[in-house]
C-alpha cells in the first residue's frame, strides 16, 4: 500500500507540474502570436519584440518544435487569434504601485475585472502613467546559484552584455537593458548556463514593506 501511495503522489505531483508547464507554454505562444502580428515579420532578426519572446521561450525549456509551430501558425491566413497587450496601472494593499501586463482577447472585458481585483485587494485602478514611472524596464535573468562561482557568473555577464547582477542567497539576478535581452541571454546560453526565470520586466525602483502582513 505504501508504494501505491508513493506512486499516487509522485503521479498527483507531476501532473500538477505538468498542467503547470502547459499553462506557461500556452501564455509565451500567445506573446510570440500578438510579436509575429505586430512585428510583421516571423524572423526574430527582424523584429526583436519576437526575439524576446523566443527568448523567454527558451528560457522556460519550451520544444523548438512547438516555437517554430507557433511562429508558422501566426504567420498563416487562417489564423484567427487576436490577443493583445493590454496594461493597467494602479495600487494594490498597502498602496503598493502595482503594473498589470495582461494578455487578452476582449479588453472590453479585462478591464472590468482588474478594476474589481484591485478595488477589491488594494486601493484601485488608476490613470495610465500614474505609477508606470518609479518602474524601470529590464531584461532579468535569474540564475540558480548551486555550485555557481559568483566571480565568474559576474565576469560572463559583462562579457555577455549584461548592466548588472546581484547576488542573492539562492539565485543570481542579472539585469539588461530590454533591447539586449535576447543576444545576453543567448551568450550565456552558449556558455553552458541554464536559467530558472528569462523575461523582460518592469522593475520596481523601490521596495515598500506591506503594513498588514496578511497582505
Amino acid at each position: 500500500m505504501s508504494g501505491h501511495s508513493k506512486w499516487h503522489n509522485i503521479q498527483k505531483t507531476k501532473g500538477a507540474a505538468d498542467a503547470k508547464r502547459s499553462q506557461l507554454f500556452t501564455k509565451i505562444a500567445r506573446e510570440m502570436i500578438v510579436a509575429v502580428k505586430q512585428g510583421g515579420s516571423g524572423d526574430p532578426a527582424n523584429n526583436s519584440r519576437l526575439a524576446t519572446v523566443i527568448a523567454k521561450a527558451k528560457a522556460a525549456n519550451m520544444p523548438n518544435d512547438n516555437i517554430k509551430r507557433t511562429i508558422d501558425k501566426a504567420l498563416g491566413s487562417g489564423n484567427t487569434d487576436s490577443y493583445e497587450t493590454v496594461v493597467y496601472e494602479g495600487y494594490g494593499p498597502s498602496g503598493v504601485a502595482v503594473i498589470v501586463d495582461a494578455l487578452t482577447d476582449n479588453r472590453q472585458r479585462t478591464a472590468p475585472e482588474v478594476r474589481h481585483l484591485l478595488d477589491k485587494y488594494g486601493k484601485g485602478l488608476g490613470a495610465t502613467g500614474c505609477v508606470s514611472w518609479s518602474f524601470d524596464r529590464k531584461g532579468v535573468i535569474v540564475l540558480e546559484r548551486e555550485d555557481l562561482d559568483e566571480d565568474t557568473v559576474m565576469m560572463d555577464a559583462l562579457d555577455a552584455g549584461a548592466d548588472d547582477m546581484q547576488a542573492e542567497e539562492e539565485t543570481f539576478e542579472i539585469y539588461t537593458d530590454p533591447d539586449a535581452f535576447g543576444d545576453v541571454l543567448a551568450k550565456l546560453e552558449e556558455k553552458g548556463y541554464t536559467f530558472l526565470q528569462a523575461a523582460v520586466e518592469m522593475v520596481p525602483q523601490t521596495y515598500v514593506k506591506l503594513e498588514n502582513p496578511d497582505d
